[in-house]
């Protein structure tokens, strides 16, 4: 069986998750409920996807082709059937096929990509390196995924968009990216567009 082949719970949303990035989610959609529950059982994945068309609540959305795993960090019951967790980004996934159960939930026959090798952070994106120390510094580390990995072209490139306040289809487009100093160059291309006021 390919280890990279998985039948996975989705949850489309509005925004974009990174490997490595946190998600904070307040739960109360009963087949969002039964998926935490699940998922907390299990110790076992789900998948965030940016919504393509619709909406994150109600009839169930179409999502982008392209998503991250995410995996239950922290979780606490606020209340009956209410749940506030962090989730983080584990991998990306493309979405071979997908299927709504009878409670709505969307689910999806994924493959995960394969993780890139390490690539060392090339000299020309110290700013970009350099912008997130400021930001770690101002904000804590505590805001950052740990291990920190600043030499580490993609977890920079990841970063920085986080950062970045662009539309979700442009954070998007970073996701789908499969070369570390290919998302770096539009990561720092999309940076220069907004410190001149380009769009």
């Amino acid at each position: 069986m390919d280890d990279s082949a998985l039948t996975i719970p989705l949850f489309p949303l509005g925004t974009v998750l990174y490997p490595g990035g946190v998600l904070p989610l307040r739960i109360f959609e009963p087949r969002y409920v039964a998926m935490v529950r699940d998922c907390l059982a299990h110790d076992s994945l789900f998948g965030v996807c940016l919504i393509r068309a619709g909406f994150e609540a109600g009839k169930p959305a179409i999502p982008h082709g392209i998503g991250c795993t995410a995996r239950i960090a922290r979780c606490e019951e606020t209340g009956p059937n209410r749940f506030s967790l962090v989730a983080r980004g584990e991998s990306v996934f493309r979405i071979d096929r997908h299927w709504a159960r009878d409670d709505g939930l969307l689910m999806g026959a994924v493959t995960l990509a394969d993780p890139p090798d390490p690539t060392p952070l090339p000299e020309r994106f110290r700013g970009l390196r350099e912008l997130l120390e400021r930001a770690i510094a101002e904000h804590g580390a505590e805001r950052f995924p740990s291990p920190t990995r600043l030499d580490d072209a993609a977890w920079v490139a990841f970063r920085v968009a986080e950062l970045l306040p662009v539309p979700p289809e442009r954070r998007q487009r970073f996701l789908t990216c499969d070369d570390p100093i290919a998302r770096l160059a539009d990561v720092a291309e999309t940076l220069a567009e907004l410190r001149s006021g380009g769009s």
